[in-house]
């Protein structure tokens, strides 16, 4: 059988720091390749891409997919790790490197599983492996990329699963159905030059602003829905760059971020705003405008035969009957989802992104063995 923590270990040896592929595609390429599946790189504007098909494509063929990324993050001062961060060291059946939850294990598991099944018992249908070297980084020429590529030439999923670490604390306790929406105001409010001793003379920016954020604050904007939270609103910094007391600044800025869940849209989330903002500009006179980023809208894979089927394996492999959640923050799979049905499921994340991140063998070995039982379901 493929061992998947022995693939993460290999894995983990290619320093894929966003953007640099690092000859993580192409060891996960040559074993696809020589596995039997169709392999392409759908490569955009230098970001490195794969996709892989063991199977006939068509409309009439049943497909299951998987999503995952093989870029990290930098792993910062080298001499801060007990092991060096690309060493991929094993020891006492732990894994150490960048990448070993946040998530070359996941793609290593996925890859294991699918191709022992395929080898072993080959279905009527097609499985497909989708990898971006991206998905840390700015996101627009990773996923997006591999899926514009699979329309282009005619490679559809029925479902996908998505392998990011979905677990907070224990293994098989969560599976992600949904994510929140989320986007970025950079608020701009200009007012009257002025000395602060004549403020008469002058339009304040910074007492228009205060009580545009204040409006913002005061009462949520919603109580949550069924499966998504409360969404949440920060102001996460306001800047103005005035050095003098004695002067009222023309200009001042600040960020909001709100993660809004299935009851908003960017578009009525900027329609609400625009008009808090527009009712104080017009009683302070303080023009207020902002620039949006959009990250992603909310999304819910709804309960059913799919959602079913991934957390009756989790049940039936851990012991353990997962919360459906849509909490965190955004992924991969809010591209996914325009697509077709998608979930996450993957290892424990809380060492993701840390100095000496790491992962037990054990863990990989048991998410390989639920991704291979997802696979035998579907094509059930």
């Amino acid at each position: 059988m493929t061992d998947a923590a022995d693939l993460t270990a290999r894995l983990i040896r290619c320093p894929s720091v966003t953007p640099e592929e690092g000859g993580a595609l192409v060891l996960l390429g040559d074993m696809l390749n020589d596995a039997g599946f169709e392999v392409h790189r759908c490569d955009r504007n230098g970001t490195p891409n794969l996709f892989a098909r063991w199977g006939a494509k068509g409309a009439n063929t049943r497909a299951i997919g998987f999503n995952g990324h093989t870029d990290v993050v930098p792993p910062g001062d080298p001499a801060s790790w007990t092991h060096p961060p690309f060493s991929g060291h094993v020891e006492d059946g732990v894994i150490w490197g960048r990448g070993a939850t946040d998530m070359k294990s996941g793609v290593a598991a996925f890859v294991a599983a699918a191709i022992d099944f395929t080898r072993e018992t080959p279905p009527d249908g097609a499985v497909i492996v989708t990898v971006t070297g991206d998905e840390e980084g700015p996101g627009r020429d990773g996923t997006i990329a591999i899926l514009d590529w699979m329309e282009a030439n005619g490679e559809r999923m029925d479902v996908c699963i998505v392998g990011e670490p979905s677990n907070p604390e224990t293994f098989g306790e969560m599976i992600k159905i949904g994510r929140r929406g989320s986007m970025n105001f950079h608020i701009t409010a200009k007012g009257v030059q002025g000395h602060s001793a004549y403020p008469h003379r002058a339009k304040n920016p910074v007492h228009a602003l205060t009580r545009f954020l204040s409006d913002l604050i005061a009462e949520p904007l919603d109580q949550g829905t069924e499966h998504f939270d409360p969404t949440g609103l920060q102001i996460v910094t306001v800047d103005c760059g005035n050095p003098a007391s004695n002067v009222i600044p023309e200009k001042v800025t600040a960020t909001v971020n709100i993660r809004f869940n299935d009851s908003h849209s960017s578009d009525s989330l900027t329609r609400d705003l625009t008009a808090r903002a527009k009712a104080v500009s017009e009683e302070t006179g303080v023009a207020i405008t902002f620039d949006t980023h959009v990250s992603g809208e909310s999304f819910l894979t709804a309960p059913g035969p799919w959602v079913d089927l991934v957390r009756g394996v989790v049940r039936a492999e851990t012991g353990i009957d997962p919360v459906l959640s849509t909490t965190g923050g955004t992924s991969d799979a809010r591209f996914v989802k325009d697509h077709c049905p998608v979930v996450e499921f993957g290892l424990v994340g809380k060492h993701m992104h840390e100095v000496n991140e790491r992962v037990p063998e054990a863990q990989v070995r048991d998410l390989q063995r639920v991704y291979r039982r997802i696979l035998e379901g579907f094509f059930a």
